[in-house]
């Protein structure tokens, strides 16, 4: 059987903004990406690791083959597949990335972590004939230990 796929967005969830204060210095990074400082959550590389055990990840990202050129060196994970969205990053919502996302899926079970769901979204999910959880993280928190516990949970339940 196939593992449920994974689909990673960046922005709010690895890359956190919009703190109060300056972040923590022993769990983030500062990352020029094309002259645009990003603060990296270093603690969701080890995350994203544990949950390779149950998921095919994908990035899922405006960042599209960037994420392959920074991350893996600074998360400590290998490069990844990523999704290609044939439209720019669109404010109030990620569901400029619905299409490209199911095309992706083709199928298959699927959680999606991202910081910018929208109503439309919600109900992508629960359109889908196949198993779809969304997870929404906190752009200043980015992804947690909770919410990936609860994601391995999710995939061990589809046995």
């Amino acid at each position: 059987m196939n593992k449920p796929l994974l689909a990673v967005d960046i922005d709010g969830v690895i890359s956190i903004f919009g703190f109060d204060g300056e972040p923590d210095r022993a769990t983030t990074r500062l990352q020029l990406v094309d002259g645009i400082p990003h603060c990296i959550s270093l603690p969701v590389g080890d995350r994203l690791l544990r949950l390779s055990e149950h998921y095919d990840l994908v990035w899922a990202s405006g960042w599209e083959d960037k994420a392959n050129f920074y991350l893996p060196h600074l998360l400590g994970v290998p490069e990844l597949p990523h999704i290609s969205f044939d439209v720019a990053a669109r404010p109030g919502g990620a569901h400029w990335k619905l299409g490209p996302i199911e095309e992706y899926a083709a199928g298959r079970a699927l959680a999606w972590i991202d910081d910018n769901f929208d109503e439309s979204c919600f109900e992508w999910a629960e359109r889908r004939a196949q198993p779809t959880l969304l997870v929404p993280t906190e752009p200043a928190l980015g992804l947690e230990e909770a919410q990936a516990e609860a994601l391995s949970r999710w995939a061990l339940s589809l046995h």
